[in-house]
């Protein structure tokens, strides 16, 4: 795995790159049949300044009785609000019946708790609040937020529910990435067994503290009749809101009618003569610094991550010094 994160460009809105093979998702805003969603926001500590809603006052005091101004106090939405309201509003025109679960995460004690705030409409997206939970927790373990979500998808898959999604908002480090992980695999087990629905799940990093790293080591698995389970964004990058869903996007979805890959030396990698799908998969020679999609007439270029190749360097090196 690169140590450089992969960055796509426009048109595309995912990148994984690995020993040269190339999965990259085109912008595309997917309709999924019987999909059911989910949003999570991280509820430990560290996320209290970003949930404190700031009061505005205006009005009211000598100079205010002086004009006849009454003193009014105005909540003014937190850091949290803005994000959580127009992922929410995107997300319903996505979910099967425009209700998804909303709920906060990493709460109480040990951060393992769960509030659910409810199954909340899209259309009434801003007359939600969001102030945070109950109890902040001293801990962010995410796998209690999976299993809750699992659970409800069960139920739901009952009521016609065919698959699932579930976006997981945090602010930092994960302190159970290796239970994440393991619970992932128990996931794609009974996914690719039947016994559960598909499932998807999109992690969100907001603000500085996000440790982007082990984000892209928890995305980057994949699984056996699966693929990928996971993606992730940083929420200050999104440049369109269908980026947020582009785990949806599949192999079967149709962008274009046709096109061409080349690398950066002009060589043809990869050509698409009836339809160009939306995830493209394709290799790229050693050394190789982007790829271009050709189609209708426009060239679009994007930059690979650099680290990978110097993974291999290093390897040479400590099998050439033993």
């Amino acid at each position: 795995m690169s140590h450089e994160h992969e960055r796509p460009v426009e048109p595309f809105a995912d990148l994984h790159v690995e020993h040269g093979h190339v999965r990259a998702t085109l912008l595309h805003d997917p309709t999924v049949e019987g999909l059911d969603m989910a949003i999570y926001m991280d509820g430990s500590g560290s996320m209290k300044d970003e949930f404190t809603n700031e009061v505005k006052v205006t009005g009211g005091g000598f100079l205010g009785w002086l004009l006849g101004r009454e003193r009014k106090e105005e909540v003014q939405p937190n850091l949290v609000e803005p994000q959580v309201r127009w992922m929410l509003e995107y997300l319903a025109t996505k979910d099967r019946n425009g209700l998804l679960r909303v709920a906060y995460w990493a709460c109480g004690s040990g951060g393992a708790g769960v509030e659910v705030v409810g199954e909340l409409k899209g259309v009434d997206v801003q007359s939600y609040r969001f102030p945070g939970p109950k109890e902040f927790g001293n801990s962010t373990n995410l796998r209690p937020a999976m299993e809750d979500y699992v659970r409800y998808i069960r139920q739901q898959a009952a009521n016609g529910a065919r698959q699932g999604c579930a976006v997981f908002v945090t602010d930092g480090a994960l302190h159970d990435a290796e239970q994440v992980k393991d619970y992932s695999r128990k996931i794609a087990r009974e996914i690719a067994a039947g016994t559960l629905p598909r499932l998807n799940f999109i992690l969100v990093g907001v603000g500085e503290g996000v440790q982007e790293e082990q984000l892209e080591e928890i995305c980057h698995e994949e699984y056996p009749g699966i693929g990928h389970l996971w993606c992730h964004r940083i929420a200050e990058e999104i440049r369109q809101v269908s980026e947020l869903v582009a785990v949806l996007v599949d192999e079967t979805m149709t962008v274009a009618a046709g096109g061409t890959i080349y690398d950066d030396r002009g060589n043809v990698l990869k050509r698409y003569e009836a339809r160009l799908p939306a995830v493209l998969e394709f290799e790229v020679p050693e050394g190789a610094r982007s790829f271009t999609l050709e189609v209708n007439g426009q060239r679009y270029t994007q930059p690979l991550p650099e680290g990978e190749d110097h993974d291999e360097d290093e390897d040479h090196e400590d099998e050439d010094h033993n």
